[in-house]
């Protein structure tokens, strides 16, 4: 194996690895040398790759939010009930990301995010894409309208045991029915 694939490989492995370490404890209680462990190699290569281990949790969610961006884009085609079920059952399979989401909340609290920047802006191109399906400006209402659309479709995720706590029982609504509301939920939600 050449240098650079081994270094894309390494870096591969340090993300992976980061990734579950954080979804389990956060930035704060995540631990650096449980990270190299999981991923095999040296704990100076984080440093060596990402800086800091703050810099490495930030590429694990920009990674993460990237992934669930490509999986299911918001455009101007796209068909919101498919959007809307899309994203509930990316969730529903990948719920690491809520986790990071929930632990990065946590941990900068009212201090700016270090990716604030990019990341704001794949949020007002999906504001755009929003504006153009309801056929309205894209403003304040509209980023709210999106907001609204992912917490509704993420939610059941986030909270899993509030779900079964307020629907009596794991077995008391099936996820077809769950996904079904959700949508229709959202299409409510939004004016659809």
């Amino acid at each position: 194996m050449d240098g650079q694939a081994d270094g894309s490989s390494t870096r591969r492995k340090l993300l992976d690895a980061a990734r579950s370490e954080f979804a389990e404890n956060g930035i704060a209680g995540g631990r650096v040398n449980r990270i190299a462990e999981r991923a095999g190699v040296n704990k100076e290569r984080i440093y060596g790759y990402f800086g800091s281990k703050e810099k490495l949790f930030d590429a694990v969610i920009m990674e993460a939010l990237t992934e669930l961006g490509q999986a299911h884009p918001l455009t101007p085609e796209t068909d919101i009930e498919e959007y809307i079920g899309a994203v509930f059952d990316f969730h529903r399979a990948r719920p690491d990301l809520l986790r990071l989401l929930m632990w990065e909340s946590l941990h900068y609290r009212e201090e700016d995010l270090p990716s604030v920047e990019a990341r704001s802006q794949v949020y007002l191109d999906k504001v755009q894409s929003l504006s153009g399906l309801l056929g309205r400006e894209a403003d304040v209402r509209t980023a709210i309208s999106l907001f609204t659309l992912i917490g509704i479709a993420a939610w059941p995720s986030t909270v899993p045991h509030l779900l079964t706590m307020v629907t009596g029982g794991a077995e008391a609504v099936d996820e077809a029915t769950l996904r079904a509301s959700i949508i229709e939920l959202g299409k409510r939600a939004i004016g659809c």
